[in-house]
């Protein structure tokens, strides 16, 4: 996060113009006019699999539909907070925000891209009538940085027991077909997840026009309706939607506290079925550790397996990938080349040979084929899914080479080799560490938010001296459980030193605040340079070099086992030669070698998986976010992005996957190539991930006859290089009016550590 500030929430054109200024005061006209030659010309450009130009057409006058409805939003909930005399925090899920991802010069509700997607949509008529309430100021700022979510850490305990509540079967059925109905939590809560979740819904009785979500506050369950009718209102809409027996509302409150965006209450007296967040991911986190476990006590029993090391058991197991075979197909055929291992996880298979018919069966914990992963042999046997039904378990031999290599003898098989971590609190020294707070001036505000603010300061006796100066407010932080990240933020970027990443130099405390000196860019942000560039985008040769830097940065945290988590254009800084360098390390976090973390961190169009299936994470994520990255670099925009408030359709978009992405023309096929090899579904078999490392990244032919030795020497012309004639010559920087609030004192002694 630069300077700690952020923007969002566009204003869109139909031509695509993308000019804060431009509104839809004429959008009735827009949508039945003729678009110019060079605006279909550009339709094409971006959506290559669409032929019909009609079509075309279509889809972008129902993107900007829901664009609107955005932005309508965004506007209701301004004006009823000032009817209700609002402020700041009243209508915000603040515990979903980092202490860093707060900073924003606007209204917080515009950078949310809803609490569900809702059954009920609004009719296109309904949407170009509320066309008449926007507000068509243009003074007013119409882009935001984008939030990152980062809730209060949870506190696992395997020791405690989630409290089962006894239901009949037919209640048990009932919550099942509404979880598989639901688009989003059909993929999300799956296999023993499932069960444990259903045990852990408890009923609740409803008094009829009783309330149980309202707009704007944070929330911590999620509920399903079994009993009445239960009316959703939006802000300056009114009733928008009735939901009904079997419908889901609140999803995200699994995820994490998130803030409403309807209020829902019965219309009748009514039941609802009723489960805890925190409770999901207490059961979350226990199925990872109990099915991973499960699979290791299957690999022990495999002959070829039985010989090596737990932590070789625990990564191959981490690789296989679940297949479902239908009743009566055949997994394996006598005499085909054998590439894939199976292990049975549910259900039964038959085992045939030409010569003797039938042979004999196995059953859940048995396994086939293992010596594939080995080397090239052919089936022996022919191996066929009995009912009602098989799941399987499997590992291709390409998958295993890539991780472990070509191994001839299974004793050898041992973990890829890991990089060295340096100690946790080794602080590199630099030559600013004997300077006092007192010795500074602010010259300008840099970014101001709901935990402090970010201060450009100079040195009162030697004027050639400027920096950030991050002011965190210890009041806040205490308030919302953030000491532990804010601690782990200046551990983390103290002790790095890399020309890609932004130094900090010291650390200063007082009653009220929490003081961070860091470098400052002149340069300004990345997400600022794109949104000059044309089309919001940069040209290739610009984008891999930002890439690289980037790149360079990932490489030099993973190799001291730091997960980075949240990689965006916001978060990148713009040097005086034109580099980029990450920072805001809010989300950052050291994991030991082979381990995960499960706290969901990120920013929403940029988190991978895994992170919202709450399957545990560690560098993986960036290696996603780096391929959604290069894409924005490319094309403008994210590829999974919606305009979805509450970021529910951005979430099920990313765990749909590449299917539904769009490649445009602009984004030759050797980036599209690297692209597709970093959005994996599979953490395990994205590039960066493999045996291979970042070497892999750096070795793709999109990167062919790129110079990463003079890119680390910072000996490549960089194409962005800002024109200053000073070291207070700030205007390639976005600046903020002074925040004035004067926090309380807090005087716990949480931070005696700075």
């Amino acid at each position: 996060m630069p300077f700690g500030c952020f923007r969002r929430s566009k204003v869109y054109n139909l031509n695509h113009q993308y000019d804060s200024k431009s509104i839809y005061s004429d959008f009735p006209k827009r949508v039945s006019s003729n678009f110019t030659s060079d605006q279909l010309q550009s339709r094409r450009e971006t959506n290559t699999d669409v032929k019909d130009e009609s079509i075309n057409i279509t889809r972008q006058i129902s993107s900007d539909v829901e664009r609107i409805e955005a932005l309508n939003h965004e506007n209701q909930v301004n004006e009823s907070e000032k009817e209700n005399g609002m402020k700041g925090k009243t209508d915000e899920a603040p515990s979903t925000t980092s202490n860093n991802h707060e900073y924003t010069n606007g209204n917080e509700s515009a950078i949310n891209e809803t609490e569900s997607d809702f059954s009920g949509r609004y009719s296109i008529d309904s949407l170009l009538s509320d066309t008449k309430s926007l507000d068509l100021d243009d003074t007013k700022p119409k882009i935001k940085r984008r939030a990152g979510v980062l809730p209060k850490p949870i506190h696992y305990d395997e020791d405690i027991s989630v409290v089962k509540h006894p239901k009949s079967k037919s209640d048990e059925e009932f919550i099942k077909e509404a979880i598989a109905k639901n688009e989003f939590l059909s993929k999300v809560i799956t296999g023993k997840r499932l069960l444990d979740v259903v045990d852990a819904f408890y009923k609740r009785e409803i008094k009829a026009k009783e309330k149980i979500i309202k707009e704007g506050q944070s929330g911590s369950h999620m509920y399903i309706a079994a009993e009445g009718e239960f009316e959703v209102f939006k802000k300056g809409r009114g009733l928008i939607n009735v939901m009904k027996p079997g419908d889901v509302f609140g999803e995200l409150a699994i995820l994490y506290n998130a803030k409403r965006f309807a209020t829902i209450r019965s219309s009748t007296p009514a039941k609802i079925w009723v489960i805890e967040g925190i409770v999901y991911q207490h059961i979350a986190k226990r199925s990872n550790i109990e099915e991973e476990e499960e699979i290791v006590t299957f690999l022990q029993n495999v002959p070829i397996l039985n010989q090596v090391g737990m932590d070789v058991l625990g990564k191959v197991a981490r690789l296989l990938q679940p297949e479902f075979f239908e009743t009566g197909t055949v997994i394996v055929k006598e005499g085909d080349q054998a590439d894939k291992f199976y292990i049975i996880s549910a259900g039964s298979v038959t085992i045939t040979r030409e010569d003797d018919g039938f042979v004999g069966q196995l059953y859940k914990g048995n396994c086939f084929g293992e010596k594939a992963i080995l080397e090239s042999i052919t089936r022996q046997a022919t191996i066929t899914a009995d009912s009602p039904g098989t799941e399987c378990l499997t590992l291709t031999q390409t998958h295993f080479i890539n991780h472990f290599g070509k191994i001839e003898d299974i004793s050898s098989l041992t973990m890829p080799p890991q990089t060295s971590i340096i100690e946790e609190d080794v602080i590199v020294d630099n030559e600013y560490s004997a300077l006092d707070l007192s010795e500074f001036k602010i010259l300008k505000t840099l970014g101001v938010g709901g935990f402090g603010r970010v201060e450009f300061v100079q040195h009162k006796k030697d004027p050639s001296l400027t920096f950030a100066l991050k002011y965190l407010k210890k009041y806040e932080m205490v308030q919302q459980e953030q000491q532990h990240h804010v601690i782990n933020e200046m551990k983390i970027q103290m002790a790095c030193n890399s020309p890609f990443i932004i130094r900090m130099y010291k650390t200063y405390k007082d009653n009220k605040y929490i003081y961070f000196l860091m470098e400052v860019c002149l340069g300004g942000d990345l997400w600022s340079l794109l949104q000059k560039q044309p089309n919001k985008r940069l040209d290739e040769k610009g984008a891999r070099f930002v890439a690289g830097c980037v790149l360079e940065a990932l490489g030099y945290l993973h190799a001291r086992g730091i997960v980075y988590r949240d990689l965006k254009p916001e978060n990148l800084l713009i040097d005086n030669k034109g580099y980029v360098k990450i920072t805001d390390f809010g989300f950052a976090k050291r994991l030991a070698p082979n381990s995960k973390s499960g706290t969901f961190a990120g920013t929403p169009e940029y988190v991978a998986p895994e992170i919202i299936l709450n399957r545990g994470h560690d560098k993986a994520v960036d290696y996603w976010a780096y391929g959604i990255f290069i894409y924005e670099l490319l094309n403008g925009r994210t590829p999974f992005r919606s305009n979805d408030p509450s970021f529910m359709r951005t979430y099920n978009n990313i765990l749909n996957g590449l299917d539904i992405v769009i490649f445009p023309s602009h984004i030759v096929p050797k980036a599209k190539s690297l692209i597709t090899k970093l959005l994996k579904k599979s953490p395990e078999e994205r590039l960066g991930c493999l045996r291979g490392g970042v070497d892999d990244i750096r070795k793709h032919k999109w990167f062919a006859d790129f110079s990463w030795e003079k890119l680390r020497e910072c000996k490549i012309s960089s194409p962005y290089k800002p024109k200053l004639t000073s070291n207070t010559d700030w205007k390639y920087i976005d600046f903020f009016a002074r925040d004035n609030d004067i926090p309380p004192d807090e005087t716990s002694g949480w931070d005696d550590f700075f």
